[in-house]
C-alpha cells in the first residue's frame, strides 16, 4: 500500500533522526536532508506529503525552499526552528505554512501535526486505484512511468491538465486516460483544432450561434462535454479571440474547479484537458497562445517524451503492436530475430505513431511468421533540385528552411493553402500566420515570393 512521503530538512543530526522516527510511527516514508541542494533534488523528483522545515541550514534559510519549488506538486509544510524571528514568522503566514513550531518543542505536539496530516492524505495514497484507465500507456522507461504516475494522480480531480509533447507521442491517449481515471460520466469530446478555420471553428467549439456574450450553445463540443472532459487538441492553433472567450468561460462562476483529491467538491460541469506539440511557453511568446488561457488550462501539467529518449520502450511497444494484431487477425507472428537493434538504430521522427504504422506496414505486408519491421525512411534518390524537391545544405539555417519549404510546396500546389497544409503536415492557420509574418501574398510558379 503506498505511503504518505516526509521530507524533514535539518542539518541537527538527533533532531532530524527523532523527527524521522515520528514520522514513520505515524505512517510516513521518510527522507531526512541536511542541506537546501539534497531537499531540491529530492523534492525534484519525488512528491512530499509533509515537509518539516529547519530554517538555519549549512547553505542558506529553509524559507528559500518554498521559492525553488512548485507547491502545488507536493503537500504541507511545517517551520521547526531554534531561532524564531519576526520576519520569518511574518514569512511563513504568507506562504503554505501550516504550523510555525519553535525549538527545543513537545514531541506530542510535533506528533498530532504528523498524524493530522497523515490523516488527510494517506485516504488519497491508500484508495483503490483502477490501472485499466492507463493500460494504453505502455513502456518502462522512468519518463513514462513519471507520465502514468501524473495520470492516476490528477485523473480522479477536476484538474484542468495541459498534455505537450511531439507529434505521434501519445497525447490523444493520455487525455483518454485522464477521462477513464475521472470516473466522470459524461461524454470524452474531442476538437482538434488545427482541422477546421476559425469561423468554423468557433461554431465546433461552442455552436453555430454563439456570441461571445451569450455564453456557450447548446450545439457546440463546450456544451456536449458537460458532465465529462473537453479534449482540446492543437490548442495553440485556436485563434487569439476565440481563446479569450474560451478563458472567460471556464472563469465564470461555478466551473469550480477543484483540486483537492482528500476533500474533493462537486464535479466541475466540464474537465478541460488540452494538448499541444511545443513548449506552452514558447507558444506564448510568439503569441500563439494567451497566458489567460494557458492559467485556465494548465492547472496541471504532463509532457510526454519523444520516443527516441525513452531507450528500449521501442521494443517494449514494437511487441506490443504485434501482439494485439495477432489477437484481432488471430495470428503468431513475432519480431524477426535481430529485429530489435534495427529499431533501436532508428529515431524515429513520428514518435510511436511512425512506430505503429511501421509495425502494422510490417504485419500486412511481409509473409511468415517472422517480421522485419522497418521506418519508411524518405526516398534519397533525388540530390539536386526539381519542382518537387529542395536540396539544402549542411548549416542551412532552420527559418531559411522552414521558409524554403513553405513557398516551394504553396508553389507546386498553385497557392492552395489547404493543400499545401495538407502536405506540410500543419494546419491551415499556420500557413496564413507564417505567410503574414514573412510579409508575403502569394508566390509564383517558380516558388519567388510576390
Amino acid at each position: 500500500m503506498p505511503q504518505p512521503t516526509a521530507l524533514i530538512l535539518d542539518d541537527d543530526g538527533t533532531f532530524a533522526r527523532a523527527a524521522g522516527q515520528l514520522a514513520f510511527s505515524a505512517g510516513f516514508r521518510v527522507q531526512l536532508a541536511e542541506t537546501l541542494a539534497e531537499a531540491r533534488t529530492f523534492l525534484a523528483r519525488t512528491r512530499a506529503d509533509l515537509v518539516l522545515l529547519d530554517l538555519q541550514l549549512p547553505d542558506g534559510s529553509g524559507m528559500d525552499l518554498l521559492d525553488d519549488v512548485d507547491l502545488a506538486e507536493h503537500g504541507q509544510v511545517v517551520i521547526v526552528t531554534g531561532r524564531p524571528s519576526l520576519e520569518s514568522a511574518a514569512r511563513a503566514v504568507a506562504t503554505p505554512v501550516i504550523e510555525y513550531l519553535v525549538k527545543p518543542l513537545d514531541p506530542a505536539q510535533l506528533r498530532s501535526v504528523m498524524e493530522r496530516v497523515a490523516a488527510r492524505w494517506r485516504p488519497v495514497a491508500a484508495a483503490p486505484v483502477d490501472l485499466s484507465a492507463v493500460s494504453g500507456l505502455v513502456g518502462n522507461a522512468p519518463q513514462l512511468r513519471a507520465v502514468v504516475d501524473a495520470v492516476l494522480r490528477t485523473g480522479p480531480t477536476d484538474a484542468s491538465v495541459l498534455v505537450s509533447g511531439e507529434a505521434g507521442s501519445g497525447k490523444a491517449l493520455v487525455a483518454s486516460a485522464l477521462h477513464a481515471a475521472s470516473g466522470r460520466r459524461g461524454p470524452l469530446v474531442t476538437l482538434d483544432c488545427s482541422a477546421l478555420a476559425p469561423a468554423d471553428l468557433v461554431a465546433a467549439l461552442f455552436g453555430a450561434d454563439a456570441q461571445a456574450s451569450a455564453g456557450p450553445s447548446l450545439r457546440g463540443a463546450y456544451a456536449r462535454a458537460r458532465g465529462g472532459t473537453l479534449f482540446l487538441d492543437a490548442v495553440d492553433q485556436m485563434p487569439l479571440d476565440l481563446q479569450a472567450q474560451l478563458a472567460e468561460a471556464l472563469d465564470t462562476p461555478g466551473f469550480g474547479l477543484g483540486l483537492d483529491a482528500a476533500n474533493p467538491p462537486a464535479p466541475a460541469p466540464i474537465r478541460i484537458v488540452a494538448a499541444i506539440e511545443r513548449d506552452p511557453h514558447d507558444a506564448m511568446r510568439d503569441r500563439l497562445l494567451r497566458p489567460d488561457l494557458y492559467y485556465a488550462i494548465a492547472q496541471a501539467g504532463i509532457a510526454l517524451p519523444p520516443l527516441r529518449e525513452r531507450g528500449e520502450d521501442v521494443v517494449v511497444l514494437a511487441h506490443h503492436f504485434i501482439e494485439r494484431l495477432n489477437a484481432h487477425y488471430r495470428k503468431e507472428k513475432r519480431l524477426a530475430p535481430g529485429g530489435e537493434a534495427a529499431l533501436l538504430r532508428h529515431s524515429w521522427p513520428g514518435n510511436v505513431r511512425e512506430l505503429r504504422s511501421a509495425v502494422q506496414r510490417a504485419y500486412l505486408l511481409q509473409d511468415g511468421t517472422d517480421l522485419h519491421v522497418k521506418p519508411q525512411l524518405p526516398s534519397a534518390a533525388v540530390w539536386k533540385e526539381s519542382e518537387t524537391s529542395i536540396l539544402f545544405s549542411v548549416g542551412t539555417p532552420l527559418a531559411e528552411i522552414e521558409r524554403r519549404a513553405l513557398l516551394k510546396t504553396l508553389a507546386h500546389f498553385d497557392n492552395d493553402k489547404t493543400a499545401t497544409a495538407r502536405a506540410l503536415g500543419v494546419s491551415v492557420r499556420t500557413v496564413h500566420n507564417q505567410l503574414a509574418r514573412l510579409g508575403i501574398r502569394r508566390v509564383g510558379a517558380d516558388g519567388a515570393a510576390e
